[in-house]
């Protein structure tokens, strides 16, 4: 009976709500009817606050409701108004898709929400909210809601993964093909940089355009300078003109030629394969990864692509626009990938997808340029003064440049969209200006920078590297480039003919006069000597593996002889010449004067070929060569002539000659070694050079020899 009589209260209660609804329905619609609308709520930024264009995963909720609003007189909200919202399409086969709410009433403030969740498949749902007046008129606005596959972040890291690794691979593949066709001139350019900086900056350009990369530009200046082969000054315009070179790849990237990608890779791999001409199959890499390079920069825009209706990912690209975390993400990122043309080319693919503008992406090169200095610096570690003083420099340049650059970024970009083209070639454009613009501000001023510098890393004593077991010159990051790789080989090798001549000088004082250098100190210097030559051995047999040319492989094998040549050199002092010291010193024998001024007479001869023989090997001169033949020969009659003099003090019985006699024909016989193993370095120069003459030119000296 209770229960029966709290059901009646409740029921008329409800009736009564109903009711009272119903009159201010009818009474709202007795007011308003006749200019009642719907529209799209705005923020008070005048933004659309609809909730229209949201991206969300298949099968998930969108983030933010669908809102309407219903106004009377354009103005006016109205409250109690029936929206109804229904689905107008969706993908094919979609199931899933739920309205939360399909009729709502409007609020106090004439709004309407529902809550949407898309169905099952990526594509596009159309859904329409809908409002009826009392004279049956309709006001209907339509959302575009957007479904992404339910994997879609996997599929953006693989994309961005997939796109960035072809990039990098093309770009290298590209820089192979450049290496291949013009490494020959890029090496002949930097052995005859003269201290000019201007035409240090425009070989800086070249190389780092060939070589796609002003951090392995870097690297080189830094192996260089280890090497002695540049000085730190003759850097400076270097650097300039490696930033300036690799504003070039920014360029290319900034063309949108996916279309033509993949036809160009397929000239370029048929022009590999087909053909047998090593500069045609240099272009042939050329054009293949050039088409690797914008084929991988298509892949990283697409992508990409779903991150621009991603709100964290639009949240954090307007924070870009601080310049100070947009430089700071540069250069980690750059660091951490180790190529500031990589990094450039992913902001020049988020231009493409409208991801960022040009005021967020000014910061981020700006960041990439002194990332890129990471390479240099860790490349640096381990060398000495001179070439850390490379490394510092280059951060120097970037580092201020940005500090410059950064207070006017906004003037800055405004300058840049002045500039003709859309906004990734705006990004290629404020790439290249700010990189040009630096060496134009920095170059009238690099003996000031030098200076710096200088104070920063002062000269110090280092200690003399006596371990046998250290190389100075030999670098394996330029193994990719032979040419450059080998003039430091030769450089290393130079090193090694320097030690053993020092061995050959020092090894005739305990003769002549019982003293000089202590023969165990001899034997250090033979172990160091064959460690280099083990070492020189595998560098170039690296080398030798790459696909060289002819005059690659016989100029590697020309230092192969001479290092072998030394090492037999080295072996005649150490297991010949030392022991012989000791047998001279247990028999207590002295040579006679004339015996010792002669023997003196032909080491001096013999130290003289051995000069010679670095000589030749170093500038490749054919006239000395030729000219060491003629000394062989000349000194072989003097070691003969000796002999006879000896014969003779030894018939006369001069006693130190009888006592020494042993001695003094062994000491002359490995000193006639050492002469015959250093005229071999210019005879095997000149077989070389014979075999590379034209074959008529053979022909006409054949002719000529026979008459």
């Amino acid at each position: 009976m209770r229960k029966s009589y709290l059901k009646n209260i409740i029921g008329v209660f409800l009736c009564l709500v109903l009711l009272v609804g119903a009159s201010a329905a009818q009474q709202q619609v007795a007011i308003d009817s006749a200019s009642v609308t719907l529209i799209r709520p705005q923020t008070r930024a005048g933004q659309d606050a609809s909730g229209d264009g949201q991206f969300a995963r298949a099968g998930a909720f969108l983030d933010r409701p669908l809102v309407v609003r219903v106004v009377q007189n354009s103005t006016i909200p109205v409250r109690g108004w029936l929206v109804d919202f229904s689905l107008i399409s969706q993908p094919l086969k979609a199931e899933g898709t739920r309205i939360e709410h399909r009729v709502v009433l409007t609020d106090a403030h004439g709004f309407a929400r529902t809550n949407i969740r898309l169905g099952s498949k990526q594509g596009v749902y159309v859904i329409s909210a809908r409002i009826h007046s009392v004279s049956g008129e309709s006001d209907e606005i339509f959302f575009d809601a957007h479904a992404r596959r339910s994997n879609w972040v996997f599929l953006l890291v693989v994309g961005l993964l997939g796109g960035l690794t072809l990039f990098l691979y093309g770009m290298n593949k590209m820089s192979d093909g450049l290496k291949e066709s013009a490494g020959d001139k890029m090496r002949s350019i930097l052995q005859r940089l003269t201290k000019n900086r201007f035409i240090g900056v425009l070989v800086g350009a070249f190389v780092t355009m060939v070589i796609q990369s002003s951090s392995a530009t870097t690297v080189m200046l830094v192996s260089f300078v280890q090497a002695q082969l540049m000085t730190f000054v003759q850097t400076l315009g270097v650097i300039l003109g490696a930033d300036i070179g690799t504003t070039v790849t920014a360029q290319l990237i900034a063309f949108k030629l996916t279309d033509v990608a993949l036809i160009i890779m397929a000239v370029g791999f048929l022009m590999r394969i087909s053909s047998k001409v090593d500069r045609i199959r240099s272009i042939g890499d050329i054009l293949l990864g050039f088409g690797m390079l914008f084929f991988g920069m298509y892949m990283m825009s697409e992508a990409m692509s779903p991150l621009k209706n991603y709100e964290p990912v639009t949240e954090m690209m307007t924070s870009l626009q601080m310049p100070l975390f947009g430089v700071l993400v540069g250069t980690v990122f750059t660091a951490l990938i180790q190529s500031s043309s990589a990094f450039t080319g992913i902001v020049i693919a988020m231009a493409q997808q409208n991801l960022i503008t040009l005021e967020a992406g000014i910061p981020l090169l700006l960041g990439a340029n002194i990332g890129t200095c990471i390479t240099a610096i860790l490349a640096s570690i381990t060398t000495g003064r001179e070439a850390k003083r490379v490394a510092l420099a280059h951060t120097l340049f970037k580092v201020i440049g940005v500090l410059l650059f950064i207070g006017w970024i906004p003037a800055y970009a405004n300058f840049i969209s002045s500039l003709t083209g859309n906004l990734p070639r705006q990004i290629a454009h404020a790439h290249t200006v700010f990189n040009v613009g630096m060496t134009i501000l920095f170059l009238p001023f690099l003996g000031w920078m030098a200076t710096i510098v200088y104070k920063l890393l002062p000269d110090k004593p280092e200690p003399e590297v006596v371990s046998p077991y250290k190389i100075k010159h030999l670098e394996y990051s330029l193994i990719s480039t032979p040419s450059l790789a080998l003039s430091l080989a030769k450089v290393e090798v130079l090193r090694m003919g320097g030690k053993v001549q020092k061995m050959v000088k020092d090894i005739i004082e305990p003769f002549l006069n019982g003293r000089g250098v202590a023969i165990d100190k001899i034997h250090e210097q033979e172990e160091e000597v064959d460690f280099l030559y083990e070492e020189i051995i595998k560098y170039l047999t690296k080398i030798s593996r790459q696909s060289i040319a002819k005059e690659r492989i016989d100029e590697a094998f020309q230092m192969l002889h001479t290092v072998l040549e030394l090492e037999h050199i080295g072996d005649v002092v150490d297991k010949n010449l030392r022991p012989l010291v000791v047998k001279k010193r247990v028999l207590g024998c002295h040579f006679s004067e004339a015996g010792r001024a002669e023997i003196q007479e032909f080491h001096i001869k013999v130290m003289k070929q051995l000069s010679r023989a670095m000589d030749v090997f170093r500038d490749v001169n054919l006239e000395k060569a030729e000219r060491m033949k003629y000394k062989e020969r000349k000194y072989l009659y003097m070691e003969a002539e000796y002999r006879q003099s000896h014969f003779k003090r030894v018939t006369k019985e001069v006693p130190e000659s009888i006592a020494s006699g042993e001695i003094h024909l062994e000491l002359m016989d490995y000193l006639k070694q050492i002469n015959s193993y250093a005229t071999s370095i210019a005879r095997n120069l000149l077989a070389e050079a014979e075999e590379t003459k034209p074959k008529s030119e053979k022909e006409e000296k054949k002719t000529a020899s026979g008459k």
